[in-house]
């Protein structure tokens, strides 16, 4: 390991894990600081409601491809950080190599894709003929920064694989602050609306795409991008899409989630109940994405040393990661169920919506004490090069528990609305045992058996010749 990157193999756990996820946890409340503060600027805008509209329908094709990114970003980094704990790096670069071709050819389709059909796409979004024109304008320039996207996001993993958080983070913060700045000057210095925000975001990920390989090409970078590495290999891809595909998933079908809660809160509750929604998808992000980065933090450290086959030190990566995913949470349930109504002043007064969804929120975050334990877990699983597992739980709690019971449960209530809300915990609680089973019969079987065969190679390599 470089001097100046953290040393995976040997630091202090409860160090490596403050230096990794504390740059990560940063870069994800810079994200969530810069949604909100966006939204702010579109909103200010003249017949700012259609324009926020009109960019909310096209928020599931920024999802899909935001998507793509972790499909082979979060696909392909823990196998790198394997194979370096197993000391080959030179298969790690290929992995990486693999990554940035996949990423481009990715990003050329989606372009070309998404353009195409941008106009039918955003009006089974929702879209209505005045949103219409403010998501073709947005999403029109947005698509054209598309590889940037991929760059920024799917190549940013390797470089905090490598232990680089604070590089990492920087990626994240740069795009953000230029996104934020640009953002006014754009939209009204500029009169450029809608389209001056695409703009603004466009400039800042090429920026963070720019920053990126700037750092995996140059000197410092323990993995390096090289030439004969780019060609695809069928493996190694087949390798990346199938460990990718349970955060592409979490990440894909979060839009589906929305519509089916949305449709049923609206059939329900009303306005009201949507808008509801709406401030406590924002809260869940702000609870969820802090927690991303924190066990985002402990996956290098995990991945590193389960590919050196020091079991202890993933134990005790594992035992860190999650009492410190349990305390967040933990933080977060008393939060949310002693102060409700502290937090939905931060989004909006408004007493009628003030009291909907300070009471909903008691109902819907009821299981997100626990929510800490599946998530270390579930990225322990990445972390290990899980890939069928984390598939399968990825798959549970969103598509098979999470969205048949929004439309199941207000058939079993008094109250419908009650009944839509109550889907959230009850997914929650039933995903979290379910993951917490599966990783305590895997873990223990695992690790066990690679223990026994890294004895059975020492006590081979002690007999006498």
């Amino acid at each position: 390991m470089s001097k100046k990157n953290a040393d995976l193999g040997k630091d202090s756990i409860g160090k490596l894990m403050l230096k990794l996820s504390a740059p990560a946890i940063i870069a994800q409340i810079v994200n969530v600081l810069y949604n909100i503060v966006d939204r702010i600027f579109i909103g200010r805008m003249p017949s700012g409601d259609l324009a926020m509209a009109g960019v909310g329908v096209a928020f599931p094709i920024i999802l899909l491809i935001s998507a793509f990114s972790s499909l082979v970003g979060m696909g392909g980094a823990p196998l790198a950080a394997i194979r370096m704990g197993q000391k080959d790096n030179d298969g790690a670069e290929k992995i990486m190599a693999n990554s940035f071709s996949l990423l481009i050819i990715i990003a050329i389709i989606l372009t070309i894709v998404f353009t195409l059909f941008k106009e039918p796409i955003l009006m089974a979004f929702g879209a209505s003929d005045k949103t219409l024109v403010y998501g073709m304008d947005y999403i029109g320039i947005y698509l054209i920064g598309t590889v940037f996207v991929q760059i920024a996001l799917g190549m940013n993993a390797y470089i905090n694989t490598q232990g680089f958080a604070k590089i990492g983070m920087m990626t994240v913060t740069i795009g953000a602050i230029i996104n934020i700045v640009l953002d006014p000057i754009f939209i009204f210095g500029l009169n450029l609306g809608v389209k001056g925000a695409a703009l603004a975001t466009l400039i800042s990920q090429a920026v963070s795409a720019i920053w990126v390989l700037k750092f995996l090409f140059g000197k410092n970078s323990i993995l390096k991008i090289r030439k004969e590495n780019l060609k695809l290999d069928k493996k190694i891809v087949g390798s990346i899409v199938g460990l990718g595909m349970a955060p592409f998933i979490m990440q894909s079908t979060e839009s589906l989630v929305l519509i089916s809660l949305n449709t049923q809160l609206s059939k329900y509750g009303g306005d009201l109940a949507v808008g509801a929604m709406t401030i406590m998808s924002s809260i869940m992000q702000m609870t969820i994405l802090p927690l991303t980065g924190l066990t985002q933090g402990a996956q290098p450290i995990i991945s590193y040393n389960f590919g050196a086959n020091n079991i202890d030190r993933v134990k005790k990566a594992f035992k860190v990661c999650l009492i410190s995913s349990l305390v967040f949470t933990s933080g977060a349930y008393i939060l949310l169920m002693t102060s409700s109504e502290f937090v939905v002043k931060i989004f909006n007064s408004d007493p009628s919506l003030l009291k909907i969804t300070s009471d909903s929120i008691k109902v819907y975050f009821a299981a997100i004490f626990i929510l800490g334990a599946q998530i270390a877990c579930q990225q322990t699983f990445l972390a290990l090069g899980q890939a069928k597992i984390s598939l399968f739980l990825a798959l549970l709690r969103k598509i098979i528990l999470l969205i048949p019971l929004i439309f199941i449960l207000p058939n079993f209530t008094s109250d419908g609305l009650f009944g839509v809300l109550l889907a959230e915990p009850v997914a929650d609680i039933i995903a979290a045992l379910t993951t917490l089973i599966c990783f305590a019969v895997f873990y223990k079987k695992t690790l066990s058996k690679i223990k026994e065969d890294k004895s059975k190679i020492n006590s081979e390599a002690i007999k006498p010749v």
